[in-house]
Protein backbone atom coordinates (compact mmCIF):
# COMPACT_ATOMS: atom_id res chain seq x y z
CA UNK A 1 0.00 0.00 0.00
CA UNK A 2 3.03 2.12 0.87
CA UNK A 3 4.27 1.54 -3.04
CA UNK A 4 1.36 2.20 -4.57
CA UNK A 5 0.69 5.87 -2.35
CA UNK A 6 3.99 6.77 -3.06
CA UNK A 7 3.45 5.91 -6.91
CA UNK A 8 0.43 7.84 -7.02
CA UNK A 9 1.97 10.69 -5.28
CA UNK A 10 4.47 11.07 -7.68
CA UNK A 11 2.37 10.86 -10.76
CA UNK A 12 0.35 13.50 -9.56
CA UNK A 13 3.48 15.35 -8.90
CA UNK A 14 4.31 14.91 -12.77
CA UNK A 15 0.84 15.78 -13.94
CA UNK A 16 1.02 18.91 -12.36
CA UNK A 17 4.24 20.21 -14.07
CA UNK A 18 3.63 18.09 -17.62
CA UNK A 19 1.65 21.75 -18.66
CA UNK A 20 5.16 23.45 -18.13
CA UNK A 21 5.93 21.81 -21.44
CA UNK A 22 4.37 24.59 -23.46
CA UNK A 23 3.30 22.06 -26.32
CA UNK A 24 0.20 21.91 -28.45
CA UNK A 25 -0.37 18.92 -28.26
CA UNK A 26 -3.58 17.71 -26.27
CA UNK A 27 -1.78 15.17 -24.04
CA UNK A 28 0.45 18.38 -22.66
CA UNK A 29 -2.83 20.83 -22.41
CA UNK A 30 -5.30 18.42 -20.90
CA UNK A 31 -3.35 18.70 -17.37
CA UNK A 32 -3.81 21.89 -17.47
CA UNK A 33 -8.06 21.66 -16.44
CA UNK A 34 -8.28 19.54 -13.15
CA UNK A 35 -6.24 21.46 -10.80
CA UNK A 36 -8.68 21.71 -8.24
CA UNK A 37 -9.14 17.83 -8.58
CA UNK A 38 -5.61 16.86 -8.81
CA UNK A 39 -5.00 19.52 -5.65
CA UNK A 40 -7.55 17.36 -3.74
CA UNK A 41 -6.10 13.93 -4.31
CA UNK A 42 -2.77 14.84 -4.26
CA UNK A 43 -3.62 16.22 -0.53
CA UNK A 44 -5.80 13.80 0.39
CA UNK A 45 -2.09 11.09 -0.66
CA UNK A 46 -0.02 13.40 1.43
CA UNK A 47 -2.19 13.07 4.54
CA UNK A 48 -2.66 9.63 4.18
CA UNK A 49 1.31 9.30 3.46
CA UNK A 50 2.26 11.33 6.66
CA UNK A 51 -0.40 9.33 8.94
CA UNK A 52 0.04 5.62 7.91
CA UNK A 53 3.67 5.12 5.76
CA UNK A 54 6.32 7.97 7.49
CA UNK A 55 9.01 5.54 8.33
CA UNK A 56 11.09 8.83 9.14
CA UNK A 57 13.60 7.45 5.97
CA UNK A 58 15.10 10.32 3.68
CA UNK A 59 12.83 9.26 0.46
CA UNK A 60 9.88 9.50 2.52
CA UNK A 61 10.89 13.10 3.75
CA UNK A 62 11.30 13.77 0.05
CA UNK A 63 8.19 12.50 -0.84
CA UNK A 64 6.46 14.61 1.66
CA UNK A 65 8.56 17.65 0.91
CA UNK A 66 8.12 17.52 -2.56
CA UNK A 67 4.89 16.70 -2.30
CA UNK A 68 3.99 19.57 -0.04
CA UNK A 69 5.37 22.09 -3.10
CA UNK A 70 3.22 20.92 -5.56
CA UNK A 71 0.08 21.23 -3.25
CA UNK A 72 0.96 24.92 -2.34
CA UNK A 73 1.59 24.82 -6.20
CA UNK A 74 -1.91 24.16 -7.17
CA UNK A 75 -4.05 25.85 -4.20
CA UNK A 76 -1.47 28.99 -5.51
CA UNK A 77 -3.13 28.97 -9.07
CA UNK A 78 -6.64 28.07 -8.46
CA UNK A 79 -6.44 30.45 -5.19
CA UNK A 80 -7.47 33.66 -7.35
CA UNK A 81 -10.40 31.66 -8.10
CA UNK A 82 -11.51 31.44 -4.93
CA UNK A 83 -14.01 33.84 -2.30
CA UNK A 84 -10.18 34.41 -0.47
CA UNK A 85 -8.88 35.55 -4.01
CA UNK A 86 -8.74 39.25 -4.37
CA UNK A 87 -11.97 40.47 -7.01
CA UNK A 88 -10.23 41.43 -10.17
CA UNK A 89 -13.81 43.27 -11.30
CA UNK A 90 -14.93 45.53 -8.45
CA UNK A 91 -19.11 44.67 -7.52
CA UNK A 92 -21.24 47.60 -8.18
CA UNK A 93 -23.12 48.79 -4.92
CA UNK A 94 -25.56 50.58 -6.74
CA UNK A 95 -27.56 48.87 -9.90
CA UNK A 96 -28.92 52.12 -11.43
CA UNK A 97 -25.88 52.70 -14.04
CA UNK A 98 -25.96 51.51 -17.71
CA UNK A 99 -25.42 47.79 -17.20
CA UNK A 100 -26.22 44.79 -19.67
CA UNK A 101 -27.15 42.01 -18.72
CA UNK A 102 -25.73 38.49 -20.79
CA UNK A 103 -26.89 34.77 -20.89
CA UNK A 104 -24.33 32.28 -22.63
CA UNK A 105 -24.94 28.47 -23.36
CA UNK A 106 -23.60 25.71 -25.17
CA UNK A 107 -26.90 23.77 -25.98
CA UNK A 108 -25.22 20.64 -26.88
CA UNK A 109 -26.28 19.87 -30.45
CA UNK A 110 -28.26 16.64 -29.82
CA UNK A 111 -29.62 17.86 -26.61
CA UNK A 112 -33.63 17.78 -27.24
CA UNK A 113 -34.20 19.72 -23.47
CA UNK A 114 -36.01 23.21 -24.08
CA UNK A 115 -36.27 24.22 -20.30
CA UNK A 116 -33.33 27.02 -21.19
CA UNK A 117 -36.19 28.99 -22.74
CA UNK A 118 -37.71 29.04 -19.47
CA UNK A 119 -34.62 30.59 -17.71
CA UNK A 120 -34.54 33.04 -20.54
CA UNK A 121 -37.91 34.05 -19.16
CA UNK A 122 -37.63 34.09 -16.00
CA UNK A 123 -34.06 36.29 -15.56
CA UNK A 124 -35.06 38.02 -18.77
CA UNK A 125 -31.61 39.11 -20.01
CA UNK A 126 -30.36 41.96 -22.35
CA UNK A 127 -27.80 39.41 -24.61
CA UNK A 128 -28.60 35.50 -25.76
CA UNK A 129 -25.71 33.91 -27.14
CA UNK A 130 -25.80 30.00 -27.84
CA UNK A 131 -23.25 27.59 -29.33
CA UNK A 132 -23.47 24.05 -30.50
CA UNK A 133 -26.89 25.43 -32.12
CA UNK A 134 -28.10 23.59 -35.72
CA UNK A 135 -31.19 24.34 -37.65
CA UNK A 136 -33.64 22.61 -35.10
CA UNK A 137 -32.33 24.60 -32.04
CA UNK A 138 -32.02 28.19 -34.22
CA UNK A 139 -36.36 27.17 -34.84
CA UNK A 140 -36.73 26.78 -31.37
CA UNK A 141 -34.83 29.67 -30.04
CA UNK A 142 -35.62 31.96 -32.36
CA UNK A 143 -39.86 30.95 -32.18
CA UNK A 144 -39.18 31.69 -28.22
CA UNK A 145 -37.01 34.90 -28.52
CA UNK A 146 -38.70 36.90 -31.38
CA UNK A 147 -40.90 39.10 -29.83
CA UNK A 148 -38.51 40.44 -26.83
CA UNK A 149 -35.18 39.94 -29.05
CA UNK A 150 -35.86 41.50 -32.32
CA UNK A 151 -31.87 42.05 -33.26
CA UNK A 152 -30.41 38.72 -34.32
CA UNK A 153 -27.29 37.01 -36.09
CA UNK A 154 -27.18 33.68 -36.91
CA UNK A 155 -24.92 30.75 -37.86
CA UNK A 156 -26.01 27.56 -37.23
CA UNK A 157 -24.37 24.52 -38.18
CA UNK A 158 -24.83 21.12 -38.29
CA UNK A 159 -21.28 20.37 -37.02
CA UNK A 160 -21.51 21.59 -33.15
CA UNK A 161 -19.84 25.07 -34.19
CA UNK A 162 -22.83 26.39 -35.05
CA UNK A 163 -23.46 30.14 -33.12
CA UNK A 164 -26.84 32.34 -32.72
CA UNK A 165 -26.69 35.79 -31.30
CA UNK A 166 -30.01 37.76 -29.96
CA UNK A 167 -30.44 41.25 -28.46
CA UNK A 168 -33.06 43.37 -26.86
CA UNK A 169 -30.65 46.42 -28.13
CA UNK A 170 -29.88 47.65 -31.41
CA UNK A 171 -26.65 45.88 -33.33
CA UNK A 172 -24.35 47.88 -35.26
CA UNK A 173 -21.22 46.04 -37.70
CA UNK A 174 -22.70 42.81 -36.98
CA UNK A 175 -20.24 40.06 -38.54
CA UNK A 176 -19.17 36.15 -38.23
CA UNK A 177 -16.09 35.67 -38.54
CA UNK A 178 -14.41 32.55 -39.62
CA UNK A 179 -11.09 32.96 -38.02
CA UNK A 180 -8.87 30.03 -38.20
CA UNK A 181 -11.40 27.26 -40.02
CA UNK A 182 -14.16 27.76 -42.67
CA UNK A 183 -16.38 25.75 -40.43
CA UNK A 184 -15.81 27.62 -37.17
CA UNK A 185 -17.83 30.87 -36.82
CA UNK A 186 -17.71 33.73 -34.30
CA UNK A 187 -19.28 36.91 -34.28
CA UNK A 188 -18.44 40.56 -33.40
CA UNK A 189 -20.80 43.41 -33.10
CA UNK A 190 -21.67 46.64 -31.34
CA UNK A 191 -24.51 46.97 -29.07
CA UNK A 192 -26.47 50.09 -28.34
CA UNK A 193 -27.53 50.57 -25.11
CA UNK A 194 -30.82 52.15 -24.36
CA UNK A 195 -28.60 55.70 -23.32
CA UNK A 196 -26.53 55.33 -26.57
CA UNK A 197 -24.01 53.93 -24.98
CA UNK A 198 -21.82 51.60 -27.14
CA UNK A 199 -20.16 48.18 -26.69
CA UNK A 200 -18.07 46.04 -28.42
CA UNK A 201 -19.01 42.04 -28.22
CA UNK A 202 -17.00 39.36 -29.33
CA UNK A 203 -18.59 35.36 -29.42
CA UNK A 204 -16.40 32.27 -29.80
CA UNK A 205 -16.49 28.98 -29.81
CA UNK A 206 -12.98 27.52 -30.79
CA UNK A 207 -11.97 24.01 -31.01
CA UNK A 208 -11.30 22.09 -28.36
CA UNK A 209 -7.65 20.04 -27.99
CA UNK A 210 -8.94 16.39 -27.64
CA UNK A 211 -8.15 13.66 -29.76
CA UNK A 212 -11.78 13.26 -31.22
CA UNK A 213 -11.68 17.05 -32.32
CA UNK A 214 -8.11 18.36 -32.93
CA UNK A 215 -5.17 17.15 -31.36
CA UNK A 216 -3.88 20.26 -30.86
CA UNK A 217 -4.12 23.72 -29.40
CA UNK A 218 -3.02 25.48 -32.24
CA UNK A 219 -6.39 26.17 -33.90
CA UNK A 220 -8.13 27.37 -30.64
CA UNK A 221 -4.94 29.00 -29.34
CA UNK A 222 -4.87 31.03 -32.75
CA UNK A 223 -8.46 32.42 -32.75
CA UNK A 224 -8.33 33.41 -28.72
CA UNK A 225 -5.17 35.14 -29.02
CA UNK A 226 -6.34 37.26 -32.28
CA UNK A 227 -9.85 37.79 -30.90
CA UNK A 228 -7.75 38.97 -27.52
CA UNK A 229 -5.53 41.38 -30.24
CA UNK A 230 -9.06 42.55 -31.36
CA UNK A 231 -10.53 43.33 -28.20
CA UNK A 232 -6.90 45.57 -27.44
CA UNK A 233 -7.12 46.95 -30.30
CA UNK A 234 -11.01 48.79 -29.83
CA UNK A 235 -11.44 51.72 -27.84
CA UNK A 236 -14.90 50.83 -27.19
CA UNK A 237 -15.54 48.55 -24.04
CA UNK A 238 -15.43 45.29 -24.75
CA UNK A 239 -16.78 41.64 -23.78
CA UNK A 240 -15.74 38.43 -25.20
CA UNK A 241 -18.05 35.38 -23.81
CA UNK A 242 -18.56 31.56 -24.71
CA UNK A 243 -17.39 28.42 -24.55
CA UNK A 244 -13.37 28.73 -24.84
CA UNK A 245 -12.53 25.18 -24.56
CA UNK A 246 -10.04 26.43 -22.02
CA UNK A 247 -10.11 26.69 -18.33
CA UNK A 248 -9.66 30.11 -16.50
CA UNK A 249 -6.19 29.27 -15.10
CA UNK A 250 -4.35 27.92 -18.16
CA UNK A 251 -1.55 29.51 -19.81
CA UNK A 252 -3.71 30.24 -23.07
CA UNK A 253 -6.30 31.95 -21.15
CA UNK A 254 -4.02 34.02 -18.88
CA UNK A 255 -2.39 35.11 -21.85
CA UNK A 256 -5.16 36.04 -24.15
CA UNK A 257 -6.08 38.29 -20.62
CA UNK A 258 -3.07 39.94 -20.57
CA UNK A 259 -2.71 40.64 -24.77
CA UNK A 260 -6.63 41.75 -24.76
CA UNK A 261 -6.03 43.42 -20.81
CA UNK A 262 -9.96 42.01 -20.22
CA UNK A 263 -10.73 40.67 -16.98
CA UNK A 264 -12.68 38.04 -15.79
CA UNK A 265 -14.99 38.46 -12.99
CA UNK A 266 -14.78 35.07 -11.34
CA UNK A 267 -11.70 36.30 -9.80
CA UNK A 268 -12.37 36.40 -6.08
CA UNK A 269 -15.94 34.84 -6.14
CA UNK A 270 -15.45 31.55 -7.49
CA UNK A 271 -14.69 28.85 -9.93
CA UNK A 272 -18.07 28.57 -11.64
CA UNK A 273 -17.25 25.07 -12.99
CA UNK A 274 -19.74 24.84 -16.21
CA UNK A 275 -18.65 21.51 -17.99
CA UNK A 276 -19.23 18.80 -17.46
CA UNK A 277 -22.78 19.39 -16.39
CA UNK A 278 -22.93 15.52 -15.72
CA UNK A 279 -19.88 14.37 -13.77
CA UNK A 280 -19.75 15.87 -10.25
CA UNK A 281 -16.33 14.93 -9.95
CA UNK A 282 -14.70 16.42 -13.45
CA UNK A 283 -15.99 19.76 -13.65
CA UNK A 284 -14.54 22.90 -14.94
CA UNK A 285 -14.71 26.33 -15.83
CA UNK A 286 -15.23 26.33 -19.87
CA UNK A 287 -17.53 29.27 -20.36
CA UNK A 288 -16.26 32.53 -19.92
CA UNK A 289 -17.10 36.04 -19.92
CA UNK A 290 -14.47 38.29 -20.11
CA UNK A 291 -14.64 42.38 -19.71
CA UNK A 292 -12.97 45.35 -20.05
CA UNK A 293 -11.70 47.49 -16.73
CA UNK A 294 -14.99 49.85 -17.65
CA UNK A 295 -17.61 47.35 -16.48
CA UNK A 296 -18.52 46.86 -12.61
CA UNK A 297 -20.35 43.45 -11.60
CA UNK A 298 -24.10 43.37 -10.61
CA UNK A 299 -24.76 40.05 -10.45
CA UNK A 300 -22.82 36.88 -11.92
CA UNK A 301 -23.91 33.01 -11.63
CA UNK A 302 -24.18 29.56 -12.98
CA UNK A 303 -27.58 28.78 -14.11
CA UNK A 304 -29.60 25.33 -13.64
CA UNK A 305 -29.13 22.32 -15.26
CA UNK A 306 -31.04 22.47 -19.43
CA UNK A 307 -29.87 19.16 -20.85
CA UNK A 308 -26.60 20.12 -21.76
CA UNK A 309 -23.36 18.69 -20.95
CA UNK A 310 -22.25 22.62 -19.75
CA UNK A 311 -24.63 24.58 -17.22
CA UNK A 312 -26.02 28.23 -18.89
CA UNK A 313 -24.26 31.10 -17.10
CA UNK A 314 -25.60 34.48 -16.62
CA UNK A 315 -24.04 38.05 -15.71
CA UNK A 316 -25.39 41.55 -15.37
CA UNK A 317 -22.13 44.50 -15.65
CA UNK A 318 -22.60 48.25 -14.83
CA UNK A 319 -21.15 50.03 -17.98
CA UNK A 320 -19.27 52.97 -15.49
CA UNK A 321 -16.38 54.02 -17.52
CA UNK A 322 -15.84 56.58 -14.55
CA UNK A 323 -14.74 53.50 -12.28
CA UNK A 324 -12.05 52.17 -14.88
CA UNK A 325 -9.12 53.15 -12.07
CA UNK A 326 -11.13 50.52 -9.30
CA UNK A 327 -10.25 47.18 -11.94
CA UNK A 328 -6.38 46.94 -12.56
CA UNK A 329 -5.56 44.42 -15.59
CA UNK A 330 -2.84 42.45 -15.98
CA UNK A 331 -0.45 43.38 -19.01
CA UNK A 332 1.55 41.39 -21.05
CA UNK A 333 5.61 41.70 -20.87
CA UNK A 334 7.76 41.66 -24.08
CA UNK A 335 8.16 37.44 -24.04
CA UNK A 336 4.80 37.22 -23.68
CA UNK A 337 4.04 39.43 -26.61
CA UNK A 338 6.28 38.03 -28.62
CA UNK A 339 4.83 34.13 -27.58
CA UNK A 340 1.48 35.68 -28.61
CA UNK A 341 2.68 36.91 -31.80
CA UNK A 342 4.22 33.62 -32.62
CA UNK A 343 1.15 31.71 -31.79
CA UNK A 344 -1.26 33.94 -34.00
CA UNK A 345 0.93 33.66 -36.59
CA UNK A 346 1.47 29.69 -36.83
CA UNK A 347 -0.31 28.12 -39.63
CA UNK A 348 -3.37 25.80 -38.57
CA UNK A 349 -4.02 22.04 -40.57
CA UNK A 350 -7.06 21.01 -40.64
Amino acid sequence: MKTLNLILGYLFILFSFIPFIRHDYWIFRVFEYPRFQKLLISLSLLFVFIILFNDDTLSDYTFIGLSAINNLYLFYLICPFTLIGRKQIQSNPKRKESHISILIFNVLQDNTDYSITRQIHKLNPDVLCFVETNQRWTAKLKAETKKAYPYEILSPLENTYGMIFFSKFPLEDAQVHFIVKNDIPSISVKVVLTDGKKIQLYCVHPEPPVPQENPRSTARDKELLIIGKWAKEQKLPVIVMGDLNDVAWSYTTELFCKVSELLDPRKGRGFFNTFNAKSHLLRFPLDHIFCSKEFLVNQIKRLPYAGSDHFPMYIDLALKPECSQMNEPEKANAAEKEMAKEKMSKEVIS
